[in-house]
């Protein structure tokens, strides 16, 4: 059995909301450290790593391991009835055929019942290998996803280079080229506008802009984001999320003629 209480359906429709247009159908894996997502994009050069800690649930109970298989498109037509206050309630048998979904509003008493029914999805999990990155950027979310969304005007494709004086999102197009750089920059009084560059050794890769003006999508969840390069290794976009939480992008870079 799983029952798991969050005190703001906002947090899963912010989710849904960022990797709806990335994938399709996913399984949504509980057992008692919480839920989590895994899965690629149809043209397999993204994949969604989710993990919702238990403890970002109040209570959280879950027996044994469940696999929910959720279409996304159903799941967020049942999200958009929450309002972003409403407490949500999800409920499943060992063995499931429907999750339960329970909307309670703070201030009335009103508590709306849906129940989704699941799909049987074959999904291979993917090991994500831990690796040592070359270089690690966290800035302020807003910020990554305004240079991706003015780069995105002019190109399909950025150029990320991380050196010791900074980093540079670079991109050329057949109306001209565009360049923005930023620098280690600390801001005492809002700690939110921080941008820190971790720096190994030099990175310089090439992205597609499509996906990360997507990925883009989970700006509002967090006040940073993270980027993770390394050379020949696909970037990670991480969103941090309450309770030691995250939502994790991947996306290959692009090599030599794609480019």
């Amino acid at each position: 059995m799983l029952e798991a209480r969050l005190q703001q359906a906002n947090l899963l429709k912010k989710v849904v909301d960022a990797i709806k247009d990335l994938v399709q159908d996913c399984n949504f894996d509980c057992n008692d450290s919480g839920i989590a997502l895994q899965a690629m994009d149809n043209s397999h050069v993204a994949l969604v790593s989710m993990l919702l800690r238990s403890d970002a649930f109040e209570p959280f109970r879950c027996d044994r391991n469940i696999a929910l298989g959720i279409n996304l498109g159903s799941l967020t037509k049942v999200l958009r009835a929450a309002q972003s206050d409403d407490i949500l309630t999800l409920k499943a048998e060992d063995a499931p055929d429907v999750v339960n979904l329970t909307f309670e509003s703070p201030s009335t008493d009103r508590i709306s019942e849906y129940d989704i029914k699941l799909m049987d999805i074959d999904q291979e999990h993917l090991g994500i290998p831990e690796t040592e990155y070359a270089a690690t950027i966290t800035m302020p979310a807003v910020e990554f996803q305004r240079i991706c969304r003015d780069l995105s005007a002019l190109s399909e494709s950025v150029s990320i280079e991380c050196a010791k004086d900074g980093v540079a999102f670079k991109c050329t197009g057949d109306i001209g080229s565009g360049s923005i750089q930023l620098r280690s920059h600390t801001d005492v009084e809002k700690p939110s506008n921080n941008v820190e560059i971790d720096l190994a050794e030099p990175v310089a890769l090439t992205f597609s802009l499509k996906y990360l003006v997507n990925f883009c999508k989970a700006s509002g969840m967090s006040e940073s984001v993270k980027l993770c390069l390394s050379n020949e290794v696909p970037l990670l976009v991480e969103y941090g999320l309450q309770s030691n939480s995250y939502l994790r992008f991947y996306l290959a870079p692009k090599i030599g003629e794609e480019e």
